[in-house]
């Protein structure tokens, strides 16, 4: 959603750079617009979070609006600009998809992954009996 916004406002502008208060009002809004059409799909016995911008899942499985998923992903949003400073987002966003998913994501492992983020969990130990 980040990078829609931020390429929609410098459509606005003829594809030029935002200047700082125009990236910031953008990131500021992105993070704080409605959340309310995320949500959680099951698909394969997986809860998958589902919504604009994310992979589409299964056109038939049951998807579960609101909840406590629009004010935790607009929680993290604010996280990211945060931690990462707008600045940052936006030249990763200036440099290409790729430079703001690998800053946003932390790389292939991250949180944006299709997998769980740090691959399968390793096996249960087995209690020995006596």
């Amino acid at each position: 959603q980040i990078e829609e916004q931020l390429r929609r406002a410098e459509g606005k502008v003829g594809r030029k750079a935002l200047s700082e208060p125009d990236y910031v009002e953008v990131l500021e809004r992105s993070c704080s617009q409605g959340w309310e059409s995320y949500g959680v799909q099951e698909l394969d016995g997986e809860k998958r979070l589902a919504g604009p911008g994310l992979p589409r899942q299964e056109p038939m499985s049951v998807m579960v609006l609101g909840g406590p998923w629009p004010g935790r992903l607009s929680k993290m949003c604010h996280g990211y600009v945060g931690e990462r400073g707008e600045a940052q987002i936006y030249g990763a966003h200036r440099r290409g998809p790729a430079a703001l998913r690998e800053l946003l994501c932390h790389g292939e492992k991250g949180a944006c992954t299709g997998g769980k983020a740090g691959g399968p969990a390793p096996p249960k130990a087995m209690q020995n009996e006596l």
